[in-house]
């Protein structure tokens, strides 16, 4: 194994908590059961996903209420109030950053799937978003996860090799794609798995 020089993060479910039902169990009056209904059915993870990949929040919203229109109110509220998605940090997760950071023996980069409009309202809730060395937000480059080719787009920008780098997210799909183009891919369940994975990597 090459020496690890680089390690790139995953955001979502890794270091920062987003959950839409923080929003929609409210709009649904607490009802865990209707709220989950409307993410699976009207406001899906698939519609969310082509933000990420760069559709605007606007068209986005209005194609959405095309085919609802009995739901306008309730889809309007998945942008209007998506900040309020935010958990908030995944704090294990953020200390293990923090003792990488600290270290100076890595230069640390992300790649995320995340829309170009709300990645800004991240970045002014976190500083340690600060931390990092380089960032390609898949809404800003229109191009996400799983594919090859933004992962092949921040071997460039970061100029980094992929078998000296190391690659951490919570979805196995990226995980395998990182692992076919030759990073070590670190599936993150929990902070301490991935700060026990990293020990045995000799990293931490």
């Amino acid at each position: 194994m090459a020496e690890i020089k680089n390690i790139i993060f995953d955001f979502g479910g890794v270091l920062i908590d987003w959950n839409p039902l923080n929003v929609y169990s409210k709009a649904f009056n607490g009802d865990i059961e209707k709220a989950n209904w409307f993410l699976k059915h009207i406001c899906t993870t698939s519609w969310n996903i082509e933000q990420d990949a760069g559709r605007s929040l606007a068209d986005a919203t209005e194609l959405k209420i095309n085919e609802f229109p009995e739901y306008e109110d309730l889809i309007r509220l998945y942008y209007d109030q998506w900040e309020d998605m935010l958990s908030g940090a995944i704090q294990g997760t953020v200390d293990i950053l923090e003792l990488l950071s600290a270290s100076q023996r890595y230069r640390l980069y992300a790649i995320t799937n995340w829309s170009a409009e709300t990645f800004p309202i991240a970045q002014r809730k976190y500083e340690f978003l600060s931390w990092f060395e380089g960032i390609i937000v898949s809404g800003e480059v229109k191009m996400i996860k799983p594919a090859k080719d933004i992962f092949q787009h921040a071997f460039r920008t970061f100029k980094v090799t992929p078998e000296s780098s190391i690659f951490i997210d919570d979805n196995r799909d990226n995980i395998d794609t990182a692992n076919l183009l030759g990073m070590k891919g670190i599936w993150f369940d929990h902070s301490a798995q991935l700060k026990q994975e990293l020990e045995t990597l000799g990293v931490l």
